[in-house]
């Protein structure tokens, strides 16, 4: 089995994961990641009184373990963006499935059930404010699946080689790459009233998502052509900043894994819901009932 030495897995004084300070013990099988560090507290007020097991903090990265309906589930903030996501994939990863004390991979996996319940932003007029969309595919602008081995192996490439001749992508930035969320957790997740789609992880709030303040753009209408472009019936839904990652490393490691958001802004028609707290509140006790 492999072994991992201090200067590539950094384990507290504790015994805790280096970033996450979460020890292996408090790590459930089910796992929603939020990006607000804030919003695990209103995950968490819905888990069975007296069921919380572990509340921890370290920078934006908060976990609450604990039970809902019987369910033992932890609650994790990645903060914003996949280079915070690969830190916290690669550590509750390392928490299922290598040993602390001894530093070596376990021999019998543990395949944790990940859900990322995030907000977004609509690409199609047909997609109202409020809408629950599960991304079945994650087009990840980030480049981080790149210093992984085998990133091929778990990437739709006829769609990636598509959707960067279509829309003129900026040929300096790193190559989009698109991969797939469990299908088993999808269904269970969306059922039959959520919406499914392509969501493009975006590596930046402004630029990346095709904002223009002070600085023009490389491809000032990249906007218009991932609106209109089309793969295999497919086309792009909405923006979000950390699904890609999530879904790749998953695929990597052997566990499940997924996003869904709430639509909160819709770029086509300039329109946005700064009062969402409400609607994201239903989206996750939904999620933890179908979890």
């Amino acid at each position: 089995m492999k072994h991992f030495p201090a200067s590539q897995l950094i384990i507290n004084a504790d015994g805790s994961a280096f970033h996450l300070h979460l020890k292996p013990e408090f790590l459930a099988d089910k796992i929603i990641l939020v990006g607000d560090q804030d919003r695990v507290n209103m995950v968490a007020s819905f888990f069975d009184e007296g069921s919380i097991e572990c509340d921890v903090q370290s920078r934006e990265f908060h976990t609450i373990t604990g039970k809902f309906q019987g369910k033992r589930i932890s609650c994790i903030s990645t903060g914003i963006g996949t280079d915070n996501c690969d830190i916290v994939m690669n550590e509750i990863d390392a928490l299922a499935n290598i040993d602390f004390n001894t530093r070596q991979e376990k021999e019998h996996k543990r395949v944790l059930d990940i859900v990322r319940i995030g907000t977004s932003g609509a690409m199609q007029e047909d997609i109202p404010l409020g809408t629950f969309l599960v991304s079945q595919k994650s087009i990840g602008f980030d480049g981080v699946l790149a210093f992984y081995h085998d990133r091929d192996k778990i990437a739709d490439l006829g769609f990636e080689k598509a959707f960067v001749d279509y829309t003129g992508y900026p040929k300096k930035a790193a190559v989009p790459y698109v991969v797939a969320a469990n299908p088993e957790l999808v269904d269970r997740i969306a059922k039959d009233d959520m919406m499914r789609g392509c969501t493009i992880a975006a590596n930046g709030f402004y630029g990346p998502q095709g904002r223009i303040l002070r600085v023009d753009l490389a491809v000032p209408d990249i906007n218009e052509k991932i609106t209109d472009f089309r793969y295999e019936g497919q086309r792009v839904t909405n923006y979000e900043m950390e699904g890609s990652c999530i879904a790749g490393l998953a695929l990597h490691m052997g566990h499940r894994a997924m996003t869904v958001c709430c639509i909160i802004a819709q770029r086509k028609v300039e329109a946005a819901n700064t009062d969402y707290k409400p609607r994201i509140k239903e989206l996750v006790k939904t999620v933890l009932e179908r979890l």
